[in-house]
């Protein structure tokens, strides 16, 4: 038996692609960055859209959360304790993960594909790579239980509409 070895990453960016995939042509569509940076027992999480723009700073050692959101002129800050980071993400306590058979590749690591049931039916499919695991797993609730690094996932809101996170850039070695 072979056993792949695995990399807990206390420091790390990561860089994905967001994009909605039920537009009607290429042009349409809404186009994103999400930059994660994780150092230590912090993480940061950039979601920069043409329309707005949202950081959310999670602290592994207080649990604490601060989430910064930018509409236009209009900013505004929401410190989280981690009695209300559990509350806002309560709806995730009881995610039901399936991991699949099947796996892609993206960055060239082997990534598995698991899908995610939430309490109101929504079905996010995830790859992930179990090479690599995040020293700080909290930062992006969904995926605190998910075995290895998330550099995929898709997911569709209320109304059908399909948005897509793929990773295309992995930074293991400069500093954070």
């Amino acid at each position: 038996m072979a056993f792949a070895q695995q990399r807990i990453v206390a420091e790390c960016t990561v860089v994905y692609k967001v994009e909605s995939q039920d537009a009607p042509d290429a042009s349409m569509r809404q186009k994103a960055t999400k930059t994660v940076y994780i150092k230590s027992n912090n993480a940061r999480i950039d979601l920069v859209a043409p329309a707005y723009s949202q950081t959310t700073i999670y602290n592994k050692t207080t649990s604490t959360a601060t989430i910064l959101r930018s509409f236009g002129e209009d900013k505004y800050m929401t410190p989280l304790s981690l009695t209300q980071w559990r509350k806002v993400n309560a709806s995730l306590d009881s995610v039901q993960m399936q991991i699949t058979g099947d796996s892609i590749s993206i960055l060239d690591y082997t990534c598995k594909k698991a899908v995610l049931q939430l309490k109101d039916e929504t079905q996010v499919i995830v790859y992930f790579t179990s090479a690599i695991i995040p020293s700080v797993r909290e930062y992006e609730y969904l995926f605190k239980d998910i075995p290895g690094f998330v550099l995929g996932y898709e997911m569709k809101d209320a109304a059908g509409k399909k948005t897509v996170f793929r990773a295309t850039q992995i930074n293991l070695y400069n500093p954070v």
